[in-house]
C-alpha cells in the first residue's frame, strides 16, 4: 500500500488515477494540451454535458494537485486562462496516446470525426 496526501492507493497506476481519474479531468487536461489555454467558458463549450459546478470544482481540484495553472487576465470583468503546469505537461504522452487509439478506433469502426478533427491535431 502507498500512503500520499492522507490517502492510501494499491498501486501507482492507483496513485495516477486518483489525480486524473473521473470523467473530466482527463478530459480537461487533454483539451489544455491540444489546445495550449482555455477560458472557462471556452473549456464548458467543449465538454458538453458537463455542469457550471462540476467544472469548476474539477479545476480546483486540478489546481490544488498542481496538474493545472489558473492565470487571472482581468479583475473587472474577471477573466482567467488556464493553462497545463509543468506536471501536467508531463502527462502528454498519456493524451497523445488516449487520443490517437480513439481516432483510430473510430476510424476502425467507420464513425466519422472529421467535424471536430481540429480538437486532435
Amino acid at each position: 500500500m502507498i500512503t500520499l496526501n492522507d490517502k492510501t492507493y494499491t498501486c501507482p497506476v492507483d496513485v495516477t488515477l486518483g489525480f486524473i481519474g473521473g470523467k473530466w479531468k482527463l478530459l480537461i487536461l487533454s483539451h489544455l494540451h491540444w489546445q495550449e489555454q482555455s477560458s472557462y467558458t471556452k473549456l464548458r463549450e467543449n465538454l458538453p454535458g458537463v455542469s457550471e459546478k462540476m467544472l469548476s470544482q474539477q479545476l480546483k481540484e486540478l489546481e490544488r494537485d498542481l496538474l493545472v495553472t489558473k492565470n487571472i487576465t482581468s479583475r473587472k470583468p474577471y477573466r482567467v486562462h488556464y493553462t497545463l503546469s509543468e506536471e501536467g505537461k508531463s502527462l502528454a504522452p498519456l493524451y497523445e496516446f488516449m487520443s490517437g487509439w480513439g481516432v483510430g478506433y473510430l476510424k476502425k469502426h467507420g464513425v466519422d470525426y472529421i467535424q471536430d478533427q481540429h480538437l486532435y491535431k
